[in-house]
């Protein structure tokens, strides 16, 4: 194993740099002396070199990864030292097992609190500040998931390291994991597909909070979180619709906010046979022009349709620049027309039927 070949090796060269006394015992005080001294030096390297330096830095990342490895790597330091001072007594074979072994635990131990730490700190300093400059809130939610996958990842790493260190076979441990893996995926299938299916909204952003949306089965409304599990939209009548992500990211949406956030709308209106069509186009334009929901560029416009059964069919097309305010452009238009239509004696039919009634 790589860790047990390491220690090995620092006590072999201990063995050649430490001084050398004809008593076992004294040599290993020395070399666990030695250890100490390097120890603190390794300390002080971290406290008053590497800490400083990390200070003039603009980002305080590696000062808290700097921070998180000092104490790490003075027990391992010291525990290399101990090993290498036990392997210079003749204690046998016997206890060699038990004192090797664990040492390598307790080595193994601290490269997983080393690992954990400077992981944690890259997830929060580089991924959560990230995170918390978008509107979504996948990356928010995807924060804390990876702390958690690491964590489990270094801890069966750990695991794996020190059953290895006490010679257990690791091989049905790894087979059943695998098998454990596998009834987990097909047990958590949904849930897992959703996981991607999120992590594919976020990448491809085919919508994001705050845009407005049509569903594949025709509601419209606003997207107001994308989550993990599921995303969450308003429609017009305030009711929420919580859509599994592995759906909304395979079905067809329709976002009116993309290429550009603007919305064409389009307002069909009738008027009384006889009147004056070009007059009726002028009037349903003004009203366009002097709405402030409306866009300059491009302009609004009005066609003549079609002759109806009782009225001149007229329909006006105009751009909003937000598609939430779809509803109120069309409140403020439409009363726009009405009063317009009174000043200029433009009369909106109804529905009529004329009967002739013949003499005989």
């Amino acid at each position: 194993m790589f860790l047990s070949d390491a220690l090995k090796n620092i006590s072999l060269e201990a063995g050649k740099y430490v001084p050398i006394t004809n008593s076992s015992y004294i040599n290993a005080l020395l070399i666990l002396a030695v250890s100490l001294v390097l120890a603190k030096i390794a300390d002080f390297i971290f406290e008053k070199v590497f800490l400083r330096i990390t200070a003039h830095t603009e980002t305080d990342l590696d000062d808290k990864i700097v921070a998180s490895l000092k104490s790490p790597i003075y027990f391992a330091v010291l525990a290399a030292g101990v090993y290498a001072s036990l392997h210079s007594i003749s204690l046998g074979e016997n206890v060699f097992y038990y004192t090797d072994n664990l040492i390598q635990t307790a080595i193994a131990i601290i490269g997983s609190v080393a690992a954990w730490r400077v992981t944690s700190i890259l997830i929060d300093g580089v991924v959560g500040k990230f995170a918390a400059k978008t509107k979504s809130t996948l990356d928010d939610e995807m924060v804390p998931l990876l702390k958690n996958i690491s964590k489990i990842l270094i801890i069966f790493i750990a695991i794996i390291a020190v059953l290895s260190a006490w010679d257990i076979n690791i091989t049905p441990l790894l087979a059943s994991a695998g098998i454990v893996g596998v009834a987990l995926a097909f047990a958590a299938q949904s849930t897992v597909a959703n996981l991607f299916g999120g992590i594919a909204i976020y990448f491809d952003k085919p919508f994001k909070v705050g845009d407005r949306i049509q569903l594949d089965s025709g509601e419209i409304g606003d997207v107001v979180e994308v989550g993990i599990r599921s995303t969450r939209v308003k429609t017009l009548d305030d009711t929420m619709i919580i859509i599994p992500n592995d759906k909304i990211a395979n079905a067809k949406v329709i976002n009116f906010n993309q290429p550009v956030p603007r919305m064409n709308i389009k307002i069909n209106v009738g008027v009384a046979y006889g009147s004056d069509v070009a007059k009726v186009k002028e009037t349903l334009s003004k009203v366009a022009r002097n709405s402030a929901s409306v866009l300059k560029e491009p302009a609004p416009a009005v066609h003549f349709i079609d002759h109806g059964d009782f009225a001149l069919k007229f329909m006006l097309t105009a751009w909003i620049n937000d598609p939430a305010k779809k509803l109120s452009a069309i409140d403020e238009i439409n009363t726009g027309i009405s009063a317009e239509f009174r000043k200029a004696k433009i009369d909106i039919p109804f529905p009529t039927q004329t009967i002739y009634v013949s003499k005989n």
